[in-house]
């Protein structure tokens, strides 16, 4: 008796966890309806089973109980039985099946009036492309993929000179207006999804699938990569805006076409030497850094790093967090370089200035923080030298009492909490393996380990 009431009690609660529960789709914001009604129908049909198997069960378990004065009838076979539940199985098989072919049907046929963007991924960052007003995509190729040339575009194609390049995990996209989105892979299996819109499809190394939809509601929505793609998967996020067309427009108008990059000039390295007097009061005149102002080692540092930092500085995603003490006194003192071509000049100085190792000051367990830069060096390299497509900067190298600050900021939510610092918050995110103060120091410790340095590497491949 005890299990007939667990049946039902199981069936009872189930129902009610389905219709009570808080967590169900989110609100649909595009053309996909179709695709809700399949999930719908599909829990009708499975939960109508479940209930109707399982209190048969309850109903037989009951009915047919053990009892010493009654005795078992053999019959092998019923066909009647049989064909009735081969019959209603099929039909419920079919009611799951047939809208769902009938919504594939469409979702593999493209409007005719879908404009197209290239969806990029790669660990563990999101990029878009964009074809410029001649309509048609540049050639790319995956051998011309380099941190200089994020997409792999073909220089010499002349139909790629005005795409639009948004290497950024944030895209715009015009409400009511039907788009394909053509999906590649730098690196290893991805799959693009935005709850919202309904539609997910897998990226294919080597391969360009597709995906469309309308958006029909402004707003954010998040971009989630569903397929596991490495030890940083749950940090690859990005975000599907989507404007009014007044406002899409401004905003690929302000993104730059690969003309526009190609036609970028190297940072002056001489002109950058006068502005970096400003930086050197407190980061040394050396780039060598200086524990008593707070001010960290420059020199050694990567480039694409050293000018992102100084962007999130002067656009608040750093520096603005009330408890960040340090970064509001940085904050100020970026804007003395009024555009982005005084960025580039003081970078290029600051990456010929020499890179002499600091001082170590931070002393742990060596062997544990090892074990701890197992997950660390899946991005920053296994060196510390750093990976720029991963968007992960040299460790090695620097000062350690630093990056003892900087990872106690990420992981308390100083740090990596703006919405303006994405990558930011993908270190925010790993620094929860460091569940103590221990832990950062041991880890740190052994970063002290590492050099970091091309001969470095070069000895490490050779043993």
């Amino acid at each position: 008796m005890a299990l007939v009431v667990a049946l039902v009690v199981l069936i009872a609660g189930s129902v009610l966890f389905h219709f009570l529960s808080p967590w169900y789709l989110t609100p649909l914001a595009s053309n996909w309806s179709t695709i809700d009604f399949t999930i719908d129908l599909t829990f009708w049909v499975t939960g109508f089973v479940f209930v109707a198997v399982n209190l048969f069960m309850a109903y037989a378990v009951y009915k047919y109980r053990y009892d010493k004065n009654r005795r078992s009838d053999y019959e092998p076979e019923n066909k009647k039985l049989e064909w009735w539940l081969t019959g209603i199985t099929s039909i419920g098989v079919a009611a799951m099946l047939a809208p769902g072919l009938f919504v594939w049907a469409e979702f593999v046929t493209v409007p005719e009036d879908a404009h197209e963007v290239e969806v990029v991924a790669q660990q563990w960052h999101w990029s878009y492309r964009f074809p410029g007003k001649d309509g048609k995509f540049g050639a790319i190729e995956s051998r011309y993929v380099s941190d200089d040339n994020h997409f792999g575009m073909e220089e010499a194609d002349p139909y790629g000179q005005d795409d639009v390049l948004v290497f950024d995990p944030t895209v715009h996209l015009p409400i009511d207006k039907p788009v394909k989105t053509l999906l590649r892979s730098k690196d290893v299996l991805h799959d693009f999804a935005v709850a919202q819109f309904r539609v997910k499809m897998d990226m294919v190394p080597g391969l360009v699938s597709y995906l469309w939809f309308t958006p029909t509601k402004t707003g954010q929505f998040e971009v989630l990569c569903e397929e596991l793609c490495g030890v940083g998967h749950h940090t690859m996020r990005g975000m599907v805006v989507v404007d009014e067309q007044e406002d899409f427009d401004a905003w690929l108008d302000s993104q730059p076409t690969y003309a526009e990059v190609l036609a970028r000039k190297p940072g002056n390295p001489e002109i950058g030497q006068a502005q970096y007097a400003v930086c050197a009061a407190c980061h040394g005149a050396q780039g060598e850094g200086n524990k008593l102002l707070n001010s960290p080692k420059l020199a050694g540092q990567e480039e694409w790093y050293l000018r992102r930092q100084i962007e999130y500085f002067q656009n608040g995603a750093r520096g603005a967090h009330k408890d960040d003490e340090y970064g509001k006194q940085m904050a100020p003192m970026v804007a003395t370089l009024a555009n982005k071509e005084a960025v580039e000049n003081v970078v290029a100085y600051i990456t010929t200035l020499p890179d002499r190792p600091p001082e170590h000051t931070v002393q742990g367990d060596v062997e544990n923080g090892k074990d701890i830069w197992t997950t660390c060096g899946t991005c920053h390299g296994w060196q510390g030298e750093g990976i720029a497509a991963l968007n992960a900067p040299r460790q090695a190298g620097m000062n350690d009492w630093y990056l003892v600050t900087q990872l106690k900021n990420f992981r308390s939510g100083v740090r990596g909490a703006h919405d303006d610092d994405k990558y930011g918050m993908q270190m925010a995110m790993m620094a929860a393996i460091l569940q103590d103060d221990q832990r950062i120091t041991d880890v740190v410790a052994y970063i002290n380990t590492l050099s970091g340095t091309k001969e470095q590497l070069e000895i490490a491949g050779r043993e």
